[in-house]
């Protein structure tokens, strides 16, 4: 499921923006963006993705609200980045529904590893054969 997985990244810096989208591709991920928490809504209600990575301080409607709306309609993952680094806004976004939180600066390997991580937890589990 990893390999392949359609991710939706919501940044608006244009240039974190479309560095995401370069690691995540060649990490082997489809990748859409949006800029504005309501242009993500518009887009998950649209199509499905296995993964959204959300920056927090959005304009228009803020990753947390997004967040908090997201979670009333979907169990998608969420991994929020962000510049907020203070204990506090780690435990909300995690509170509110957040699967993984990232602080910018950060490295795109390990966020690429968050990725898969955060994928991998999201599966169904394996059925096992009985023993």
């Amino acid at each position: 499921m990893s390999a392949g997985a359609r991710i939706l990244v919501v940044e608006d810096d244009a240039t974190l923006r479309e560095g995401l989208r370069t690691v995540l591709t060649k990490a082997g991920y489809s990748v859409a963006t949006a800029i504005r928490g309501e242009a993500a809504l518009k887009m998950i209600r649209e199509e499905p993705f296995d993964l959204v990575i959300l920056d927090l301080m959005l304009p228009g409607i803020d990753g947390l609200e997004l967040t908090r709306r997201l979670r009333m309609v979907s169990d998608t993952p969420i991994i929020m980045l962000t510049a907020r680094r203070e204990e506090i806004d780690r435990v909300l976004g995690l509170e509110m529904g957040a699967d993984d939180y990232v602080v910018k600066p950060f490295s795109p390997r390990e966020l690429v590893s968050r990725v898969r991580a955060v994928l991998r937890r999201a599966q169904p589990p394996a059925r096992r054969p009985e023993a």
